[in-house]
Parts: C-alpha cells; structure tokens; sequence
C-alpha cells in the first residue's frame, strides 16, 4: 500500500512544485512506484514533467467530479515506476463545485485510494492556498511534507497552516502526520538568522529534513524545458541535493 505525501504550503514561490516533481523522479530512480497527482489548477506539475495540459481532454478534475476514472488520465512518464495524474485549467472550477458535493472533504481520498495498491509513493502536489482542493489533499495523505524557502517571510503563514492541519487532524483523519519540513532556495552565502531557525524548530521540533535545497539555477530553468532536474541537469547540486532528499525520506520510512 502506498505511503501518501501530500507537498503543502498556502504561500506561494518556496519551492512547492519543484519538491513534488524531484521528489517523485528520484523515488523512482530509486526503484519505486510512484504516482503524482497534481492538484493544483496552474498545472505547473504536469506542464514541470512534460506534459502539455492545454492539449489534455481530462485531467484531474473530471476524475473529481465523477466523470472519468483515476486510471483513464494517468500518463507514463520516461521513467518506468513513474505515472502522473495531470491537472487542468478545468480544476480551478472544481473548488466551487467541491461545496455542495457529499463527503466533499474526502474526493481525492477516494480517487486515490482506489489506486494506491499499485505504487510505493503517492506524491499530491497542493495548490498555494487554504481552499477545498488543499483541503481535499490534506485529507487524502498519509504525510504532510511542507517546503519551506530560506527566508524569514516565508514562516508567515505556517502557523495558519499548522492549525489547519491540527483541526483535520481533530475533526477528520487523526491518523495524518507532519513528515516535515524541508528548506528550500537556500543561499550559503545568505546565513539564516538564529531566530528564523528557532522559529523553525518550534514548529517542526525534530522533524526538518537533513537535506537542504539549494537556491539553483538549473532547479528554475528545468520545468521551462519539461523536465525534472535529474533529466535536465543531474549533476547539478539541485539534483543532488533531491537525491539526498529521496534518499532520506526512505531512510525515515525503513526505521519506522
């Protein structure tokens, strides 16, 4: 059964999407099924790994909206373990249509439940807010893994985010985790403050992931030519330090 990893923070710019396409490739480098799901209507996921999803007849929102099955959108992707589910523009509606839906909450669960016998890792990337559709990834993950960038602005709003998920954790699925958090866009030359770490730590005592994101060039430039980061440029330090990611995430779930 697969561990579900929902990629989440409301604040837009700190690395979201780039984290849910490099972690998803490098798992399956590393030999294991995974599924991406991108759930935010900017399609940058989809569009990051190659797929053009103005040209898509369904993507993920008719699958939402109980029009067509999980299995009938996924794409293959060059790597073998590795399957998408794409998004369109067409899921920007699907917030408002998610309201008057019964278990409205719990749409992707279902979606993704359906499936999650035949991959190692699902990967949701969420849309930078607190609506519906973050809502419905929250729900339908296992994990909550939240990027963070190397700045002190980017903590604004984490405490937003933290009570959300405690209330889903109350109210709804008492089972979700905190992963962690990983620090992305991260500039050596630009020493973080003590009281940005501190901060840090007081939200994820314990739980901040070893492998630190680099700010990279090759990271920006590779989702404009479709490819993740190992295609693209692997021997790039963004690369490596996604592969340092992977690597320890399976470490995380082998001591488990």
């Amino acid at each position: 059964m697969a561990r579900i990893i929902s990629v989440v923070n409301q604040k837009g710019g700190v690395g979201k999407t780039t984290t849910a396409i490099n972690l998803a490739v490098y798992l399956a480098a590393l030999g294991k099924y995974v599924l991406l799901v991108d759930l935010d209507p900017q399609a940058n996921a989809t569009s990051g790994i190659g797929i053009n999803h103005t040209n898509l007849e369904k993507g993920l929102y008719e699958v939402l909206s109980g029009q067509a099955n999980i299995r009938s959108i996924l794409h293959q992707h060059e790597l073998d373990g590795l399957k998408i589910a794409p998004a369109t523009n067409s899921l920007a509606g699907a917030s408002v249509e998610l309201v008057n839906m019964d278990r409205r909450e719990f749409r992707l669960f279902d979606v993704v439940d359906s499936v999650r016998h035949e991959f190692d890792y699902i990967i949701i990337d969420s849309p930078p807010s607190l609506g519906l559709l973050t809502i419905n990834g929250l729900v339908a993950a296992d994990e909550i893994l939240i990027p963070v960038q190397a700045e002190y602005f980017a903590l604004e709003g984490l405490g937003q985010l933290m009570n959300t998920i405690q209330l889903i954790k109350d109210n709804i699925k008492p089972e979700i985790q905190v992963l962690g958090a990983v620090i992305t866009m991260y500039d050596g030359r630009q020493k973080l403050s003590e009281q940005v770490m501190h901060e840090l730590y007081q939200y994820f005592p314990d739980k901040i992931f070893r492998s630190v994101i680099p700010r990279n060039v090759r990271l920006t430039e590779a989702p404009s030519f479709g490819k993740s980061i190992l295609h693209y440029d692997p021997k790039s330090k963004g690369a490596k330090a996604y592969e340092r990611l992977a690597k320890e995430l399976l470490e995380i779930h082998e001591n488990i």
